[in-house]
């Protein structure tokens, strides 16, 4: 079901809670809002539909994936760039990273390990500001 974009800061604000299989409607419903907003978003973070679980979904290498409490275990190559949110009006300053290891669960909850370079590591880096209340 496509969601509607939460703009609401105090609960955007809030560290998530980390995600369980119970929570994988919830992963189903991020990514088809997130395909509904393809034209102008290219990824999510489960608070971004109201629901404070630590999932994220992107778009990456040409195919969307989820990834459930995810965390980066590795970066490099410090830079600064600006980004657009759809829960948040404008653009804000934020230090990213050129490359990312990330630990995540898939939708069977078996954790993974891969690394991220470029706009895909930059998107995901995003997503996961989301998840710790971090708004840029």
């Amino acid at each position: 079901m496509v969601r509607e974009i939460c703009k609401d800061e105090v609960f955007l604000a809030q560290k998530a809670e980390a995600a369980t299989e119970a929570n994988l409607p919830v992963a189903e419903d991020l990514l088809e809002t997130l395909i509904a907003h393809k034209h102008d978003c290219v990824g999510m973070a489960a608070n971004m539909i109201g629901v404070n679980k630590r999932i994220i979904a992107f778009a990456g290498d040409g195919v969307h994936i989820v990834m459930f409490n995810p965390e980066i275990v590795k970066k490099s190559g410090p830079y600064d760039a600006e980004e657009g949110c759809l829960s948040l009006t404008g653009t804000r300053k934020a230090k990213r990273w050129k490359s990312i290891k990330v630990r995540y669960q898939n939708p069977a909850f078996q954790e993974r390990f891969k690394t991220f370079t470029g706009w895909t590591a930059q998107i995901i880096q995003h997503e996961l500001d989301h998840c710790e209340g971090i708004i840029i």
